[in-house]
């Protein structure tokens, strides 16, 4: 068998070193003449972390994340609504972990190379199509810069890892039309700061009327001094947006700044975290429906390739971990390629929708918009007197369990 990774992202590198893994020949193909470490922040949640465990990589994550202590949800006035710990300190067999995305790409690389070799990466290889035919698939190539062919590469199976942008996706549903808006948009920025509260926590704050906030380290003791890296995600309620999907398009700090200017706590100042920060992106959190197939005789889909989600739950980076594990047991379990890649599909098609609709309606940080719908967005004197602690609970139980990290799934898996 020799499968052919069309994206050296998170989901085209942990998918080679399943495949590696399995004694499986694999070789990824990435469009970028380099590999940096792009990006800002992404949770790893226990889901995620356990399929990585399962690889080996859980000291070289250790040694660059932060593991995540608790999840905290509070107003946007500063008032604590709900805490839980997460990941190892909640019960989990499994850590959170709070991580740059390129440290996470680099520790997927630098492992895959070291057991793969470094002939099974190669850069600066953009796919342009993929043939089909009986006996396999073959993917055509182009020197991204200049546009020049580059010689074809056969496979006995073609995974596309391309992400949101996949050309393979776009050769199978050509007619797929624009991304679906949610309503919401987004920016992102990383800021070096002093620790907050317990100096691992993820905290929600706030809701998308005026804004919400996401909040958390990525990096720990980055100067010597204590201070961490600090990623922050705003999202507000906008009717209209002027961009399309790219994950590094410049934002500009008067277009939200407004909305949280008020926003000083005594365990945080938000609006001068976000001041300080050392780069600030702009994204329309935006999905797509789902698909209602993935594979295509020896042609497949993996990641956001297949199932681009709203960036919410920490879901995007895990499902498509969760997708490379499904489809190496698949390939291992069958002679045939073509009944492989459709017991994948028939696997994780079904959950990965689910969580792509749920993140449209229910998405994980639904205890803010309750609290929000209860209180009228005023402060309160007692949260028990607005939500029961059960309650809270349960609400936070119900996303898990759509994604599929709660401690009965994961135990059972």
């Amino acid at each position: 068998m020799n499968v052919v990774i069309i994206g050296a992202g998170i989901g085209g590198l942990t998918l080679g070193l399943r495949l590696h893994q399995a004694g499986i020949s694999c070789r990824v193909y990435e469009a970028a003449p380099e590999i940096k470490p792009l990006g800002v922040g992404i949770n790893l949640l226990p889901h995620a972390t356990k399929e990585l465990a399962e690889l080996g990589l859980v000291p070289a994550l250790e040694a660059v994340a932060v593991t995540t202590r608790e999840i905290a949800y509070f107003n946007r006035f500063g008032q604590l609504i709900y805490s839980e710990p997460s990941g190892r300190f909640g019960g989990y067999e499994w850590p959170q972990f709070s991580i740059h995305r390129g440290d996470l790409q680099m520790a997927l690389l630098k492992a895959f190379v070291e057991r793969a070799g470094a002939g099974c990466v190669i850069t600066g290889h953009r796919c342009t199509r993929v043939d089909r035919d009986a006996d396999g698939a073959t993917t055509y190539f182009e020197n991204p810069l200049t546009k020049e062919a580059l010689p074809p590469q056969r496979g006995d199976i073609v995974v596309s890892c391309e992400g949101i942008h996949s050309v393979i996706r776009k050769q199978f549903y050509p007619s797929e039309g624009p991304p679906r808006y949610s309503g919401l948009n987004m920016w992102r920025g990383v800021t070096r700061s002093k620790p907050f509260l317990t100096g691992a926590s993820m905290v929600r704050i706030g809701w998308i009327n005026s804004a919400k906030v996401l909040i958390y380290p990525i990096r720990d003791n980055i100067d010597g001094d204590g201070r961490q890296l600090i990623n922050w995600v705003v999202d507000i309620e906008t009717s209209r947006y002027k961009h399309q999907r790219d994950w590094n398009l410049p934002g500009k700090l008067d277009d939200f700044i407004g909305a949280i200017k008020d926003w000083h706590f005594d365990w945080l100042d938000v609006p001068a975290l976000v001041r300080n920060a050392d780069i600030i992106l702009e994204y329309p959190m935006v999905d797509q429906d789902p698909l209602p197939r993935w594979s295509f005789g020896r042609v497949t889909l993996l990641g956001d390739a297949a199932h681009p989600m709203l960036p919410r739950g920490a879901n995007g980076g895990a499902q498509a971990i969760l997708d490379c594990k499904a489809l190496s047991e698949s390939i291992i379990g069958g002679p045939d390629p073509i009944a492989a890649l459709m017991a994948y599909e028939d696997r994780r098609r079904p959950p990965t929708t689910n969580v792509v609709l749920t993140n449209r309606k229910n998405p994980p940080d639904a205890i803010l918009r309750e609290i929000f719908l209860r209180t009228g967005d005023r402060p309160f004197a007692r949260i028990e007197d607005i939500i029961s602690h059960d309650e809270l609970v349960a609400l936070s139980e119900r996303y898990q369990r759509v994604a599929g990290f709660d401690k009965e799934s994961l135990s059972g898996r």
